[in-house]
């Protein structure tokens, strides 16, 4: 069962950088995968995800928030299209997010941020510990991802659609091999 891990927050904006890349090569007897370059892993090889959780802390050079999920459940999510209805624009960007925990909260999906007005975000649906939704592609909509800690009551990493694509990708080319 491969294993899907998210680092919140690292390289942005000069914030917290580090390359995955060297990670990836420290951890390589997992056969691992890195995928871009906002700390997105799949982990191939058999392991706990309490024990990967430690193997990655222990390597990053700064306390991160450390995401994981089974990369069987990011594929049931993405065979789904959630998306049906958005069509694709140049100036939105689809997205997942993952919760880091259980929600306090289940606000009523669909939901537009703002509620009134033009929106900058819209959340379409949630599956388990999944949020899908698209943001306007602007630097005010981006920093209105932070909105989604407070509306489920826990924290949560983002990924655009495309890179949730890249990752499933990998995913499958493990299961055909």
């Amino acid at each position: 069962m491969a294993l899907v891990v998210l680092l919140r927050g690292i390289n942005v904006g000069g914030h917290r950088a580090f390359r995955p890349t060297t990670l990836a090569r420290e951890l390589r007897h997992l056969d691992i995968v890195n995928i871009g370059s906002a700390g997105t892993f799949v982990v191939r090889a058999p392991i706990t995800a309490a024990r990967l959780r430690a193997e990655v802390a222990r390597r990053l050079p700064f306390d991160a928030e450390i995401v994981i999920c089974r990369g069987q459940q990011l594929v049931r999510l993405l065979a789904e299209d959630h998306f049906a209805a958005e069509p694709a624009r140049p100036d939105v960007v689809r997205f997942v997010s993952v919760l880091a925990g259980r929600p306090r909260a289940a606000p009523s999906l669909p939901a537009r941020i703002p509620a009134r007005g033009p929106w900058l975000m819209k959340i379409l649906a949630r599956d388990g510990r999944f949020v899908v939704g698209v943001h306007r592609r602007e630097m005010r909509a981006i920093r209105g991802l932070g909105t989604l800690d407070r509306l489920f009551g826990t924290t949560c990493t983002t990924r655009s659609s495309t890179t949730m694509a890249a990752v499933a990708k990998v995913l499958a080319s493990r299961a055909t091999t």
